[in-house]
């Protein structure tokens, strides 16, 4: 593997017209993947997807927007899930103060919950975070057990990736880096060590330029990586090769 794409969503509808064209153009350009699950039907799909393809994995989770419906069944069955030999990490989960589409509470509740879970299984977290830094960070340190994992999409400036970085944590990096507007963003990834960097689209979301407005794919990671390597002043080849390394360490991957 070249590349790795820690943080995709191919069971999204969006891929159901091509998505096996999709995953055939990211093996030809030697491109790992991560399917990440965001409820019980996307957890299982990701495994799905990880058992027919080669260089996938898949982490199973439910995203904070459907913490309202997690009760002790579901959390049974997401350990179930979990256990499974191609889940390496526990996620999307965390905190959405945005959208708010399931009570803040319940969020942090369920959140906790799925911590509890990783721990118990000594399974890496990807973290899902919108408006909702204290309340995120005061759970991460108050659970006990230190948790190795990423912040997904991180948006933030040098200071919250330093919190972020000091809870031993690292951050995932995708398409928003190269908008304009995102300056202190770049600011922050400029300093932050490449060893503590995951590459990531979110795709079909969040699509980095030039294909801004269009669906996202895997094989967009490039993108990112050329404008990381045109921050820190490295190669390519660089980038492919430390963040590869980042997610075989994190996860814990094998072929």
């Amino acid at each position: 593997m070249k590349w790795i794409d820690s943080h995709a969503h191919l069971d999204d509808h969006a891929f159901d017209s091509d998505r096996a064209s999709v995953i055939a153009r990211c093996s030809e350009e030697g491109l790992g993947i991560l399917s990440i699950g965001s409820s019980l039907r996307s957890s299982l799909a990701a495994i799905q997807l990880a058992r027919r393809y080669r260089n996938m994995w898949a982490t199973v989770g439910v995203h904070p927007h459907g913490a309202k419906s997690v009760d002790a069944e579901a959390l049974t069955e997401l350990k179930a899930l979990a256990q499974d030999d191609l889940v390496v990490g526990i996620g999307e989960i965390g905190l959405d103060y945005y959208r708010d589409l399931s009570p803040r509470d319940r969020q942090r509740d369920v959140f906790a919950q799925q911590l509890d879970l990783a721990a118990e299984l000594a399974l890496p977290i990807c973290l899902h975070n919108r408006e909702s830094t204290d309340d995120l960070l005061a759970i991460l340190k108050t659970r006990g057990a230190a948790h190795r994992g990423v912040v997904h999409s991180f948006l933030g400036d040098s200071a919250l990736a330093e919190d972020f970085l000091a809870l031993g944590l690292h951050l995932g990096v995708g398409g928003p880096l190269t908008y304009p507007k995102n300056g202190a963003l770049r600011d922050a990834i400029k300093h932050v060590p490449l060893d503590r960097i995951l590459l990531e689209t979110d795709c079909p979301y969040l699509t980095p330029i030039p294909y801004r407005g269009r669906r996202n794919e895997p094989t967009y990671v490039k993108y990112v990586a050329e404008e990381i390597a045109h921050l820190k002043g490295l190669e390519m080849n660089d980038i492919a090769r430390q963040t590869t390394e980042n997610v075989i360490r994190v996860f814990g991957l094998s072929e």
